[in-house]
């Protein structure tokens, strides 16, 4: 960790540095949103805003990018509309909302509101850039033959974003299947983490258990403040 810069310093100056430079499978296009210009200005002003200090927080780990949150505005689970309302940070993006958005911002609010949320926790991605597949979302482990191409570019931004200033004691990972498997797996060669907290992902909840959202909000937030 670079001592003399903030979290939010080291945070930019990672994104900006993203490149997956592995030949992937047939058919699947990488998307990063940090070659955008209005994308990183919203990238400075969210980490400028949340992160212009040194303190270490936990790690919430998602599992990459998608078309209409971090895919626009280069951060995780943060859309446009969250972005401008919640976050008080006005952007030109398409107002569009993105559904896992929508449900890290209501546990945000249970949990004392970005303000504080931000200045405990540090939301990442087992992969921090994100693929399209015929026109949609596509995740990492998708398929074999592109998490096996990516194996090199996930073990070396994971070392990046436990160094931007995170406590490894314990890391949170969103999705309790695949996602939380593969990390698992993946930290006992490289043991990065003391421990792995599986939570549900936001937009599993949304999509299939959106009758019992009140719960699930009560979860995450009895878990993330222990």
């Amino acid at each position: 960790m670079e001592h003399n810069q903030t979290f939010s310093n080291r945070t930019i100056k990672f994104y900006r540095s993203l490149k997956i430079e592995e030949l992937l499978p047939d058919g699947i296009e990488v998307m990063n949103p940090y070659n955008n210009t209005e994308t990183l200005k919203a990238c400075r002003a969210f980490y400028g805003k949340y992160y212009n200090d040194s303190r270490r927080r936990r790690l919430i780990l998602g599992i990459n990018p998608g078309r209409f949150g971090a895919g626009v505005t280069g951060i995780p689970f943060t859309d446009p509309i969250r972005l401008e309302n919640d976050c008080g940070i006005k952007n030109d993006f398409d107002k569009k909302p993105e559904l896992s958005s929508q449900f890290v911002y209501m546990f945000i609010d249970r949990l004392g509101g970005p303000e504080f949320f931000y200045k405990h926790y540090y939301i990442g991605a087992v992969s921090p850039l994100g693929f399209i597949k015929d026109g949609k979302n596509y995740n990492y482990y998708d398929s074999k033959q592109l998490q096996k191409a990516l194996k090199p570019f996930i073990v070396k931004t994971l070392v990046e974003q436990v160094a931007l200033g995170i406590n490894p004691e314990k890391c949170f990972c969103l999705g309790q299947g695949k996602n939380y498997e593969y990390l698992v797996d993946l930290n006992k060669r490289i043991k990065l983490f003391g421990e792995i907290v599986p939570l549900p992902h936001p937009r599993w909840v949304m999509q299939y258990r959106r009758k019992k959202l009140d719960e699930f909000l009560n979860l995450f937030a009895e878990k993330l403040s222990r």
